[in-house]
């Protein structure tokens, strides 16, 4: 009783001390429009809806303070006792700062939108201990000096950075890659040196303003730019009197005619070496931008012809194209790079969108073919069908149905901030449960044992009514040697997995299954795979006690959802259950999903009874057929 009564007080002297502070930030702004009038000291931030103030409804810490495009001015030093702030946006102020601003006392922070102010002086300090940080937009005020680049590379969630019209001074070509960052931009400062490789995937808009600055998107050529040493740029500006003598110039253009000659010679020789004039079946892909579009080309040679002559192996919904050629010639967009292979959009000269997938490596030409063509007759409303492939002793390209509302990764991740429309509940049970539903089809599917092999949010792609559908299934099972791009979706038992070259001996179902656990993981917290403070997302969930789930664990934006929060505890369930560490204690797709479905239909009319029973049951004997006897599906 003693512990519950400090417990009171101590919670309630934490809350007043961000009470304190929003009072003391509106004393100190002055609100020409009298839009923070809710803010009163006869009211409570957390209970009577402050304007723009979003608490914790478990702890009542103020976590997300959103004040956007309110003409605002004055300073925002107080809010740096607001400790626990997740989110906070000022976007479209006045505000300033009388010093350098301090964001170390926001360690949580995730999001921080600052543009369009008047904030000034050195970059601010402190950001290298928002470990948490996600976004960062500083653009648009009155910032000088040097980026700190060594510090924002530190940070292993950023992925957008947006510092455009300051007076930074730092050269980019001595900044280090980013291995998370998608959204960046440097525009309208007063940097210099060379664009790194990595930075060059960004569009130019990302660099323009910067007159020093040099190299891919960019125009500008570094070359011409390179500073000639002393000497010779004396010699330019007082060239000598004195002409050369004509032995002199005779001997210097004897050297050249014999360096070009032995040039030729060598290419020459490297050419009959390599058959580069007699095989042309090296088919690398060659990315011919123009816009926003590539190519998709061959190196020229003898077999260019004949080859996109040859016809696709096609199957279920391929229309609009019949040969290579028909692909290799169409327009495309590049979507990405991957351990895989690289992928395209593509439009064909009918009109039709497809996916193009061209892979690097693949096991024999024979086993391959079987493969794709059991993968060509899955047919699924959850699955993302193979229309059509190519498969020559060069070349593997797959084409898949074009889907064009993007990832669950996207829809789950992306542009975390303002503006942002939020995934609902109802929302993410659905496409968990059809992803589930896809899933366990593909497991089912003419007793073939197949399993996906790269299961991950990216995977699961989303319609425009909202449908989910499992992309590129089976295609582990294509590849030479394959191996997932990331290891926070791999089961425990792949990673000791050193002794076979493959990876497919000890490759199972049970392994998607792991990987389908990882992903209601995502769908419940908002968090990605990877987590946070290098600490994954499955080893954070269990580190956290029963007792302790709910919003400090589910996703913030699902708060207008609470009511649902007996779903979430039960889709959190279905989730550790399939990330079990051994592979006998984890269900089978099919049980996942039934359990979902449970979830969905019995959720909201009896607490979801039913799951919990079900749940108990598994728990008590964790062996499939148990399970399925329990589901009636035996």
């Amino acid at each position: 009783m003693l512990f519950m009564i400090y417990f009171l007080f101590f919670s309630l002297g934490q809350c007043s001390v961000d009470f304190n502070a929003l009072l003391s930030f509106k004393d100190s702004v002055f609100d020409p429009s009298n839009l923070l009038s809710s803010w009163v000291n006869s009211s409570n931030p957390c209970i009577d809806s402050w304007y723009g103030v979003t608490c914790n409804p478990s702890t009542h810490r103020v976590t997300r303070l959103v004040l956007e495009n309110l003409n605002l001015s004055g300073s925002t030093h107080s809010l740096h006792h607001l400790s626990y702030l997740r989110l906070l946006s000022l976007k479209n102020n006045r505000f300033f700062s009388s010093s350098a601003v301090n964001l170390s006392s926001w360690r949580y922070l995730r999001h921080l939108y600052l543009r369009q102010n008047l904030f000034s002086r050195t970059f601010p300090v402190g950001i290298s201990t928002l470990r948490r940080l996600h976004c960062l937009d500083l653009s648009h005020n009155n910032f000088h000096g040097e980026i700190p680049m060594t510090e924002l590379t530190q940070l292993p969630f950023l992925l957008t950075l947006r510092l455009e019209s300051y007076s930074f001074t730092s050269p980019l070509n001595s900044i280090a890659s980013f291995s998370s960052i998608s959204d960046f931009n440097v525009s309208e400062n007063k940097l210099s040196g060379e664009i790194p490789t990595w930075m060059s995937r960004f569009p130019v808009s990302s660099f323009e303003g910067n007159k020093d600055l040099c190299g891919q998107p960019l125009q500008s050529d570094c070359f011409n730019r390179t500073a000639l040493p002393a000497t010779i740029k004396q010699k330019i500006r007082h060239p000598q009197s004195k002409r050369l003598s004509n032995g002199v110039v005779l001997m210097i253009v004897a050297v050249d005619v014999v360096a070009v000659m032995a040039a030729l010679v060598t290419i020459t020789w490297c050419c009959y070496k390599y058959k580069c004039f007699s095989d042309g079946t090296q088919t690398e892909a060659m990315e011919t931008k123009s816009g926003s579009t590539t190519k998709l080309q061959r190196r020229s040679g003898s077999r260019e012809v004949e080859i996109e002559a040859e016809e696709l192996v096609m199957f279920e919904g391929c229309k609009g194209f019949r040969k290579v050629g028909d692909l290799l010639k169409s327009s495309a967009e590049l979507l990405g790079k991957g351990n895989v292979g690289t992928t395209y959009k593509v439009v064909t000269d009918g009109g039709e969108m497809v996916v193009v997938k061209r892979v690097r490596q693949r096991r024999r030409r024979r086993d391959v073919d079987g493969w794709l063509r059991i993968m060509g007759g899955l047919r699924h409303a959850n699955i993302v069908g193979l229309i059509a492939y190519y498969n020559s002793k060069d070349e593997l390209l797959l084409v898949y149905e074009f889907l064009s509302n993007g990832s669950l990764h996207c829809l789950l991740h992306g542009n975390r901030g303002p503006g942002r429309t939020p995934l609902s509940w109802s929302r993410r049970l659905k496409i968990a449960s059809e992803a589930a539903q896809g899933l366990a089809f593909i497991h089912s599917y003419k007793k073939d044992k197949i399993f996906h092999g790269y299961l991950s949010s990216s995977n699961i792609l989303v319609d425009q009514q909202g449908n989910a559908h499992i992309s590129e299934p089976g295609l582990h099972q294509v590849l030479h040697s394959p191996s997932s791009s990331n290891d926070d979706y791999k089961a425990p038992e792949l990673m000791l997995n050193n002794g076979d070259d493959t990876g497919l001996k000890k490759y199972t179902q049970k392994c998607d299954v792991y990987s389908f656990g990882v992903i209601l993981l995502e769908i419940l917290s908002g968090k990605t795979a990877s987590g946070e403070s290098g600490m994954s997302l499955v080893r954070w969930v269990q580190s956290v006690g029963k007792e302790e789930w709910g919003w400090e664990v589910f996703d913030f934006e699902m708060l207008e959802d609470k009511v649902m929060e007996g779903e979430m505890v039960g889709l959190m369930q279905v989730a550790l259950l399939c990330v079990a560490t051994l592979p006998k204690d984890r269900p089978k797709m099919s049980v996942v999903h039934v359990m979902i479905e449970d979830i969905r239909g019995q959720g909201r009319r009896n607490g979801g009874n039913r799951m919990v029973s079900i749940l108990n049951d598994f728990s008590s004997d964790s062996s499939p057929s148990h399970s399925e006897r329990n589901l009636g599906l035996h």
